[in-house]
């Protein structure tokens, strides 16, 4: 089952008879899902949008390269995963390590609400697509060499033959077969043992009333009470700072050596990533007169406990399209 819908495909077999505005047209249809397998593929929104950008720019160039054979979809998927093993050699020599892939970044879900629907007869490929964007599958790809985790999403999440990914790869049919099996077994290590029990669903209304709680008790610095949230075994990562921190204690203990607990003057906007809950967080500035952005926190439930915490810094504000600011000292 694939994870993505698969588009009407135009009538092409000869792209390089197009005007490149004519070829735009063609190649723009797909450029949300293909940003998404590159960001599967590099952890990174902004390693994405290189990638895309050095997609288009390839098929434009090698346009008398499709022959027809395939979709215009599946060409474009070709050449969007061999940029990203490029970008991977040139940027990232080795794979992440230790449970955190401090180049992560998160994708914002009105963006993710871009890519073809799925539809209720589709049960599964709605779990694949879901579950494969939750950033702790991220993190778990990205401790996988390129080869393999590009066998990985292309078997596993867009559900590509092993045939079509061998001649994509340049390999044989055992040796992606093989690639398969070593990328799900580091899949399984990597990924928390935990995640089995993971309810995230938009319409549990008992996660929503734990998120709600967890935010007031955010805001009003009460380290006390989001302490009885936390399940035993929570994860706590702020890329791109290096170090994941696992266990109640240990993170709240770095919580309150950070100052936390001392903070005041914080507001809370609620928005969602990567098909998780999360929250724009705001501080008073006195010198700007308003509430500034601070952090971003991806929260993850399980068993009615926060079982993950990924804090991202400011800079992502305007992707989630949160306020740049928050006028009024008052909540």
């Amino acid at each position: 089952m694939t994870a993505v819908t698969r588009l009407e495909e135009y009538d092409v077999n000869e792209l390089d008879a197009m005007d490149e505005a004519e070829f735009s047209g063609v190649a723009e249809r797909h450029r949300r899902e293909l940003h998404v397998h590159c960001y599967r593929m590099l952890g990174s929104f902004e390693d994405a949008e290189d990638a895309v950008q050095e997609t288009y720019l390839r098929a434009w160039r090698r346009r008398e390269t499709f022959e027809g054979r395939s979709t215009v979809r599946a060409w474009l998927y070709r050449i969007a995963t061999n940029a990203c093993l490029d970008l991977l050699e040139k940027r990232r020599p080795g794979p992440a390590t230790g449970g955190e892939a401090h180049w992560l970044q998160p994708y914002p879900d009105h963006l993710l609400d871009e890519l073809p629907a799925i539809g209720a007869d589709e049960p599964e490929a709605l779990a694949v697509a879901r579950e494969t964007i939750e950033l702790a599958y991220v993190v778990a790809v990205q401790h996988l060499a390129p080869r393999p985790r590009a066998v990985l999403i292309l078997r596993d999440v867009l559900g590509w033959p092993a045939k079509d990914v061998a001649d994509l790869l340049g390999d044989s049919v055992n040796s992606v077969n093989s690639a398969l099996q070593r990328a799900r077994a580091g899949m399984r290590e990597h990924l928390p043992a935990e995640r089995v029990e993971w309810t995230g669903a938009e319409d549990d209304a008992a996660n929503r009333e734990l998120v709600r709680r967890f935010t007031e008790a955010s805001v009003a610095a009460d380290i006390d009470t989001i302490a009885t949230m936390l399940r035993d075994v929570v994860r706590f990562a702020m890329p791109p700072t290096q170090g994941l921190i696992v266990g109640r204690d240990a993170v709240i203990a770095d919580w309150v050596a950070d100052g936390y607990p001392g903070m005041a003057g914080l507001r809370a906007v609620p928005t969602s990533v990567n098909r998780q809950p999360a929250v724009g967080y705001y501080i008073w500035d006195a010198e700007a007169g308003a509430h500034v952005p601070i952090t971003v926190d991806v929260l993850r439930v399980s068993g009615g406990r926060v079982t993950e915490v990924t804090i991202f810094g400011r800079d992502h504000f305007p992707r989630l399209g949160l306020p740049e600011r928050l006028e009024g000292e008052s909540a």
